[in-house]
């Protein structure tokens, strides 16, 4: 199955990504030794897809055991994983580490946990290898001609895989490569993981506008027109450009609108979740995120749903035709996904902080301009916000999207309120505008929520009148005394 070849790398797992990340890599110049545990895989790939390619490209020479693959490849060696993240990657790299030599790299690129790649830099490190955790998006198609890469883990290891992955990845307008190192051991891991939770949000405010726009009587032709439309503005996106062709295809089978014959259950990987797990750990809002994730969970319980709907009373989720303006509602899905955004970079500038990954925000978020899925006009403008000031803790104050959401708030609220009247669920355009409130509220009802716990468990409180980080308590009943709760909280 082998040629007599010395490869630039080796990749391990032939799954659609993997086979098009090294047609990529072989496009590019880059000869690639490849593995995969079902033999047949491999042979299909090198006849098939691998012999129609041009013959310009690299050679890409399959081997039927892991050690012949390590054998093949040039010094210091390179190794790509693309399975299944969590024990199969262990599992690999338990494999292929006793056969590399010190200094010798492998690079996880699946959706791996970022708490797994922490560990697996360490461990690899004390055996002289060094580890990186890349985060690839873009699908199929980017992988074949161009993804977003972000990879982090040991910093000696950027200047052996930095001229393929750099090579590989998507360009931005600019020329610049949508790949650059992110920072120390699970960096790479984590901004991947923020990326797949704004996706969450980011395909959740376009299903809100869809729903509205269903409601009220808008064919999928029509709404289709509508996506097309904004795809030209302030929306334009890789996914409201789909949009528009998924709201136009044809299902084969029925002659129906494809989109009429999808079951309305949203599937998940868990990206989604470990972002929002990861926020609640932080301490940060990453409100729509999660709303997003747990619109999903709602949507996949359709026999209690549809049980529910013959016995719970509400409006029955009808609008009239133009009851909410689709300018309006452009501007809530933009006001949503700016928010969507501020709350995302808010998490990884706490993420950066509490890990020292010494993260570029600005850099983030030029990666994701081209190549990845939530590619989008307007992160050239979250690229500027933080290139004037790389400090910004809050995207909803830099001054070009201070002017946005100030200028589309009417339009937010008279969306959220019309699909609230007729009883359209909007978790997303909702949870967004009630951040929105809340970070611009110079005083909340938190003083309550902090009355409420001092009196039944002595948890404390700040004074208003008092420097912060000093803490008092009032003996509200009288019988409680002085002792406060130094050992649990509610």
């Amino acid at each position: 199955m082998a040629e007599d070849v010395s490869a630039d790398i080796g990749l391990v797992g032939l799954a659609v990504m993997g086979q098009n990340l090294v047609m990529n890599m072989a496009d590019h110049g880059f000869s690639v030794a490849v593995y995969n545990r079902t033999t047949s895989v491999t042979t299909e790939f090198l006849e098939g897809p691998v012999a129609e390619m041009d013959e310009a490209a690299a050679p890409i020479t399959g081997h039927e055991t892991v050690e012949g693959m390590i054998q093949a490849l040039s010094t210091p060696r390179t190794v790509m994983l693309m399975v299944k993240a969590g024990g199969v990657v262990d599992a690999v790299i338990d494999q292929i580490a006793p056969l590399l030599d010190e200094g010798d790299v492998i690079i996880d690129g699946g959706n791996s946990n970022y708490q797994d790649s922490i560990r697996r830099t360490a461990d690899l490190a004390e055996r002289g290898l060094r580890f990186v955790g890349a985060g690839v998006s873009g699908g199929e198609e980017g992988a074949r001609h161009g993804p977003s890469i972000m990879p982090g883990g040991h910093a000696d290891a950027w200047p052996v895989v930095a001229e393929i992955l750099q090579a590989i990845a998507a360009d931005a307008p600019d020329g610049r490569p949508c790949c650059d190192w992110v920072g120390p051991d699970g960096a790479g891991h984590y901004v991947k993981m923020v990326h797949n939770g704004i996706e969450y949000g980011d395909m959740q405010v376009i299903a809100e506008a869809y729903d509205i726009m269903g409601s009220m009587g808008m064919t999928n032709a029509q709404m289709a027109e509508v996506f097309r439309g904004w795809d030209d503005g302030v929306l334009d996106s890789y996914l409201i450009e789909i949009t528009a062709k998924i709201l136009d295809y044809t299902d084969p089978e029925t002659d129906e609108a494809t989109i009429d014959v999808i079951l309305d259950a949203a599937g998940q990987k868990g990206t989604g979740k470990w972002t929002g797990i990861a926020a609640l750990d932080a301490g940060q809002p990453l409100t729509l995120v999660t709303e997003a994730v747990f619109a999903r969970v709602v949507s996949a319980l359709v026999d209690r749903r549809q049980a529910a709907a013959d016995v719970l009373a509400g409006p029955q989720r009808d609008l009239a035709p133009g009851a909410v303006a689709l300018d309006d509602l452009r501007d809530a899905l933009y006001a949503s996904k700016i928010t969507s955004y501020a709350q995302g970079f808010m998490l990884l500038a706490s993420a950066s902080q509490e890990h020292e990954w010494d993260l570029d925000l600005g850099r983030i978020a030029s990666l994701w301009r081209e190549g990845c899925i939530i590619r989008a006009a307007f992160l050239d403008d979250i690229t500027a916000a933080f290139k004037e000031d790389p400090d910004l803790d809050n995207l909803l104050t830099a001054p070009f999207f201070t002017h946005a959401v100030n200028g589309a708030e009417p339009a937010w609220r008279r969306v959220v309120t019309a699909a609230i009247s007729a009883g359209i669920p909007t978790p997303a355009y909702s949870s967004a505008l009630a951040f929105y409130d809340g970070i611009r509220s110079a005083r909340t009802p938190a003083n309550m929520i902090q009355a409420l716990r001092d009196y039944f468990g002595a948890h404390t409180y700040e004074r208003v009148d008092e420097l912060r980080g000093e803490f008092f308590h009032t003996n509200w009943t009288g019988e409680g005394g002085a002792v406060t709760s130094g050992s649990y909280t509610t």
